[in-house]
């Protein structure tokens, strides 16, 4: 089995929707110092600091460690609407 890295889950969501880490802080509730401390000194995030980062993202805590599971019933169609909607600014 492979070691889940959630620094680099928060990259990829970040990239997906081309946010900076600034926009995720803000999107998220927490400080940008926080999110980028955790970022550059490798930090895995708390339980806490997870949760508000997935309701920035708008996932779940399920779909940020399964990524795969939220989007494999989905048809093409839907996959593109959700990912259009993500893109969303608030």
């Amino acid at each position: 089995m492979n070691e889940f890295d959630s620094l680099d889950r928060i990259r990829q969501l970040c990239e997906e929707r081309n946010w900076s880490y600034y926009q995720l802080a803000k999107v998220s509730g927490i400080a940008y110092s926080t999110l980028s401390t955790m970022i550059n000194k490798q930090n895995a995030p708390s339980l806490p600091t997870l949760q508000k980062l997935c309701h920035g993202f708008g996932i779940s805590i399920t779909d940020f460690f399964e990524p795969d599971r939220s989007s494999s019933s989905l048809t093409e169609e839907q996959a593109e609407c959700l990912s259009l909607f993500t893109s969303l600014s608030p």
